[in-house]
């Protein structure tokens, strides 16, 4: 799920900051070369990366064609690499679709001067994130922290406590109780809209679990039926589990959407004191309630189970090139530079991967810590489990994943049932 982020909170004009390793030059050796690109934004994020292409130009004089495909990316570049017609470079947002891509040949592996930016400006995991089969395909441009819970600080003070902001997922269900026991629910959850309940559980399973069970149960190389599964399942039914410290209870929460779980916390009054989601709830907030973020609305990391370490499930935008011509990759190098990154950084709604972007590139403290939290976790960075696996698994409404957190929800008792109705499903969906 992508919302646009804290979007056109700063208006800062930005130098271009010191190259990177492996940066593109500037000496204009591409003028009257094009380069074709495909991505899914659209409206103010796509101004806001068409000022990156123009960076681009300005330093080396090729010129960039941008095509906003939305939602449809992948059908639109599926049409027109059978079509014989490809883009030089897309932007995608599903790894799955990338593999897909890269199994049937259609994008390249990168050269070594895309690698030689990469190992220099992000961490091995993000290299691990955009290979397939031990070669580097992609370059994530954009990511999301989906790590977040977000708190009204006047709803805790109309319960007449201070503003908590717990390390660990004991003090959270703690703070939650005493949020209760005042009078206001502690949390908002999205349950009409299933993919923020897949959210939900992966953040709590890489905590319980650790980093390689996560990678073995997204590859479905152990069963939904495991034991790290039930410990998860047994933490969330702490939470989804007491009606008096969820807003409406298990039935008001399967009939809220994702909008309304944070309107619900930020409008005046609230209605809860917390809504758990990723960076983009800055973004509701911001255009959807009169509360301003970095003031009355603040964030933390989601919380510590057992003693696991600071860990992050994101999202993110994986440039892949399908053409090779020199022009598509030194522009495949400059996405991967701090140079490109910092130019949408200073407008805001943005974050970055990338370990070159300098604290100052971006427009305000909030922004800063939400990209800090990326870099601060290493190697503990997961994707988003369920985009990463079978979309008839994870990302179908009414289905797989979706649906069996759902009916969780609406009775957190019934683990063994959930676990093996994740199985049947899991099953199914990942048969050749």
């Amino acid at each position: 799920m992508r919302l646009s982020i804290i979007a056109g909170l700063c208006a800062v004009a930005l130098a271009a900051t010191a190259c990177g390793a492996g940066e593109a030059g500037s000496d204009r050796a591409l003028a009257g070369q094009t380069v074709d690109v495909i991505g899914t934004w659209s409206g103010e994020e796509q101004v806001h990366f068409e000022k990156v292409l123009d960076a681009f130009s300005k330093k080396t004089g090729a010129q960039v064609r941008y095509t906003g495909a939305g939602d449809e990316l992948p059908t639109v570049v599926q049409t027109r690499v059978s079509g014989g017609t490809p883009p030089s470079i897309a932007l995608v947002a599903q790894p799955g679709f990338a593999a897909q891509l890269a199994k049937s040949g259609a994008i390249k592996p990168v050269g070594a001067e895309v690698e030689d930016a990469v190992t220099a400006n992000y961490a091995p995991i993000w290299k691990q994130l955009g290979s397939f089969d031990n070669r580097l395909y992609g370059v994530y441009f954009k990511v999301a922290n989906k790590s977040t819970v977000w708190y009204n600080q006047k709803a805790f003070e109309a319960a007449s406590l201070p503003v908590e902001k717990p390390a660990t997922w004991d003090k959270f269900l703690a703070t939650s109780r005493a949020l209760a026991d005042a009078g206001t629910p502690a949390v908002s959850i999205a349950g009409a809209d299933g993919w923020t309940l897949t959210d939900w559980f992966e953040n709590v399973y890489l905590r319980t679990a650790g980093p390689d069970n996560y990678d073995k149960l997204t590859r479905h190389e152990i069963p939904w039926t495991d034991e790290t599964v039930r410990v998860a399942l047994r933490e969330l039914a702490k939470l989804f589990g007491d009606a008096k410290l969820v807003q409406g209870g298990s039935s008001g929460a399967l009939q809220t959407e994702f909008a309304k779980s944070v309107t619900n916390v930020f409008d005046d009054p609230s209605q809860a004191a917390m809504v758990y989601e990723g960076d983009f709830v800055a973004g509701v907030i911001s255009s959807s309630t009169k509360t301003v973020v970095g003031q009355d609305a603040g964030f933390f990391p989601f919380p510590s189970l057992n003693g696991s370490a600071p860990s992050v499930v994101t999202g993110g935008d994986m440039a892949v090139q399908f053409k090779d011509d020199a022009a598509t990759t030194k522009l495949m190098q400059f996405l991967a530079s701090p140079e490109s990154g910092s130019v949408w950084a200073a407008d805001g709604g943005y974050l970055s991967a990338n370990k070159g972007i300098e604290p100052k590139a971006y427009p305000n403290e909030v922004t800063h810590e939400l990209a800090q939290q990326i870099l601060d976790a290493g190697d503990n960075v997961r994707f988003d489990m369920s985009d990463l696996t079978p979309a008839a698994f994870g990302g179908t409404k009414g289905a797989g994943m979706w649906k069996a957190l759902q009916d969780f929800l609406g009775d957190p008792t019934k683990i063994d049932e959930t676990m093996q109705g994740l199985e049947s499903a899991a099953g199914k969906a990942y048969k050749p």
